[in-house]
């Protein structure tokens, strides 16, 4: 596999599952390893590695993400990365995942936002036992598992939502969206492929991320885009959790489409960034985002945009706030 590879495509990943005499399931866990060198995890020096197969045939490959100096919660989790990674490719469904390490409860709950995820089969490579590695095991416990075996008593968006809310990976369009009264953003900016102005470039990519998050508990629907060097732009969504804390912040999807696309790229080369929100929101993205941006790219010039209900429609129209 090439080096830094995040994301492979379905032909390349019979290719692969062919020179190596293996099935397509059986390639998974033998990624994981490739997946863990991917990790950045300087507090914890913990590397861990998650492997999915979307319905599409395309392999997903994700990776914990840390950042020193920063509380914890900034931390990006190897699954997160992977259904973000996932949700950035347009994939709709993860059938099977393969992990390095049990998922933790955080991650289990972040994929139940993902509809039939009792379905979703889950293989953990190896556990740790007096440090013997057991990839290689015939043991019954290194199969592929049902996600409820590993969460039987499961609440998610069953317990909260309606069944037609569309759940994470599920388009989402909450510029017309009616499940939940007033969830919608909608710009005042010519969003076409002839806008040059960088803001107005970024603007429009935090628009259209805003637009596409999972935000139904709480309607504060959100986007962030971020710029590199050379104005190549990648764009991240706020991702909800109906338990709140294992929510996904739109800065750390999009510096997870800023990994993946780049094969690993350091936070120095992003220059630009914009967030759009609803003005008013009870869950603001604001400060948290210019917190992590400040600390892994100082030079970053990030611009905030809110939406408000213009008076003569049910339409938004954003606003830039000072800096």
């Amino acid at each position: 596999m090439e080096r830094n590879q995040f994301v492979i495509e379905a032909a390349e990943v019979e290719s692969m599952a062919k020179e190596s005499g293996l099935s397509v399931l059986q390639l998974l866990p033998s990624l994981v390893k490739s997946a863990q060198k991917l990790a950045r995890p300087p507090i914890s020096k913990y590397h861990v590695g998650a492997v999915g197969l979307g319905s599409n045939g395309w392999i997903f490959l994700g990776a914990n993400v840390e950042f020193p100096g920063l509380p914890l919660h900034h931390s990006i989790h190897a699954e997160q990365f992977l259904v973000t990674n996932a949700a950035i490719h347009g994939e709709t469904q993860l059938k099977y995942i393969a992990v390095s390490s049990a998922p933790c409860g955080h991650c289990h709950q972040f994929l139940q936002e993902i509809r039939g995820t009792s379905k979703m089969k889950i293989l953990v490579t190896s556990i740790e036992n007096g440090g013997v590695d057991h990839q290689n095991d015939d043991d019954e416990a290194f199969s592929f598992r049902p996600l409820s075996t590993f969460l039987p008593h499961r609440f998610g968006p069953d317990d909260l939502l309606e069944r037609d809310v569309p759940l994470l990976l599920e388009l989402h369009h909450n510029s017309d969206n009616h499940h939940v009264e007033n969830n919608v953003i909608n710009g005042d900016v010519n969003c076409n492929s002839d806008v040059a102005d960088h803001e107005k470039k970024s603007k429009c990519a935090a628009l259209e991320a805003a637009n596409k998050s999972h935000a139904p508990y709480n309607v504060c629907p959100s986007g962030v885009a971020l710029m590199e060097v050379e104005g190549r732009i990648y764009k991240g969504s706020y991702m909800e959790s109906a338990v709140y804390n294992p929510s996904l912040r739109p800065v750390q999807a999009a510096l997870v489409s800023y990994l993946a696309a780049s094969g690993g790229g350091g936070y120095d080369r992003i220059i630009a960034g914009a967030l759009v929100e609803k003005e008013g929101a009870v869950v603001v993205q604001d400060g948290t985002a210019r917190l992590l941006l400040f600390s892994v790219s100082p030079r970053c010039d990030f611009q905030v945009f809110h939406c408000r209900a213009s008076s003569s429609s049910s339409s938004y129209n954003c606003k830039r706030l000072s800096t």
